[in-house]
Order: C-alpha cells, then structure tokens, then sequence
C-alpha cells in the first residue's frame, strides 16, 4: 500500500506542484489549501506524514501541530516555512514538528525528509527494513529495554524520558537524538554520524539544523544548578557526559 500524505499549502502553485512530485514519487497525497481543512481531513482519514505550511489564513501550520499533539496525534509533521530564523523554527519544534524545510525548497529534500521521518516511524523488523539498515542491524527486542546515563533514563518501548525524577517532554526527533547521545555517552559524535543516524542523510556544512535541535534539547535537559549534559567539542560534534 502507498504511504499516505496530508499536504497543507495555501499557495496554489506549490501545493499542486508539490502534490504532483509526491504522486509521481508514489505516495497518496491528500491536498488542502489551508488549516481548518487540514484539521478535517486528519481527523477524517489519518495520514502516514502531514507536510504543513507554517504560515496559512485562519489555522496556520503552527496551531495545526498544536491541536494534533495536544491530541495526542504522533504522526510526522514536516513543517514548510519561509522563515529562517532560529526563533522561528524553534516555534515549530515547540508546537511538536519534527522537522522542516526552509522555502524555496528543493522537492528531492522534502523526498528525502520524508523518507527519515517515515522510516523512524516504521515497525522494526529483524534483519530487514531501513530501519534496522540505519542503526547498524538493531534487533526489535531493543525495543523493550531501558537505557540509562549521565542521569538520564530512557524507556525505548513507552518513549519516555527522565532526568532525574522530571520526565521530558520530547518531540519525536528530540527523543531520537537523546537516545543517540545516550547510547554512547562519553563519546563524541560528530555531525555527519549524527545526520545519518537521525535523518537519514547529511544537510551539509552549512545547515545549522542539527544546532537547532541539539539547543532545543538542552533547554529541556538543563535544570538550575546542575551540570549541563550536552557539550559541544569544535568543529567535530557534541558528547552526553556529566562534568
């Protein structure tokens, strides 16, 4: 069965050249022209991924996230967004995106986005499947144990995650992220391995897309008093270590 997308896009020209790539890609796109229809039509048809506009008439993509994770709808939203500012897609992360592409895109890095976003969301089969290829053969009973460093404890089968005693309110790529650095705490990573592992694929030197979830992650992570966990180290990556 074709994986299912929900396109929300008030621009005519790029929703319908949009909906025609992904078509031709062979997804089932689901096309609407702002907020309140999207809305709709996920409550009516829950689709595989949702790709959002940020900024519609009415119901922007921003309030969309909002009300379907407030729901407690998990499915990948991929956002669309003119604006480039750091503010700006951190407001995204915080209405509960997982990823977003800066307009005017590329099609084959929205394919690709999606592709990351799809295959972290796919059930792990053993010996099979991108997802097992991704993280290097991970058996799906990996699944029901729990993970734990640096004070951070992680349920992989719930996807909960605590610091201490607080439990994190994390979006879908922050969890995988931590996840990551916790797995291999005390080493570092540097970005290319930390592109691949999360998204599939490398941005490139220029993208600050990784600095961006990495200092969203942290402002959830810090906590007055204690000792910051993720440490930059120049020029190669980030390590999870308690100094």
């Amino acid at each position: 069965m074709p994986q299912t997308v929900l396109l929300a896009e008030d621009d005519r020209a790029i929703r319908h050249a949009l909906e025609r790539a992904l078509t031709l890609e062979g997804y089932e796109v689901t096309a609407v022209a702002d907020g309140v229809e999207a809305l709709a039509q996920a409550h009516k048809t829950p689709p595989d991924v949702l790709v959002l506009d940020v900024m519609m008439p009415g119901i922007d993509g921003l309030q969309v996230c909002r009300v379907l994770r407030a729901e407690g709808d998990r499915t990948p939203i991929l956002m669309l967004t003119a604006l480039v500012e750091t503010a700006d897609r951190i407001a995204g992360l915080d209405a509960g995106a997982d990823d977003y592409v800066v307009k005017p895109f590329d099609v084959e890095e929205v394919f690709a986005r999606l592709r990351a976003l799809l295959r972290r969301t796919s059930p792990v089969q053993a010996g099979t499947g991108a997802a097992a290829g991704e993280n290097g053969g991970r058996e799906p009973q990996l699944s029901d144990r729990q993970i734990e460093a640096a004070g951070i404890r992680m349920d992989l089968q719930a996807r909960r995650a605590w610091r201490g005693k607080r439990e994190l309110e994390l979006t879908r790529t922050e969890f995988e992220l931590l996840e990551l650095l916790v797995r291999n705490a005390g080493i570092v990573l540097d970005h290319s391995t930390i592109y691949d592992r999360i998204w599939g694929y490398d941005f490139g030197p220029g993208s600050k897309n990784l600095a961006v979830y990495v200092g969203y992650l942290r402002r959830k992570l810090d906590e007055p008093g204690a000792p910051q966990l993720i440490h930059t180290v120049r020029g190669v990556g980030y390590v999870l270590r308690e100094d």
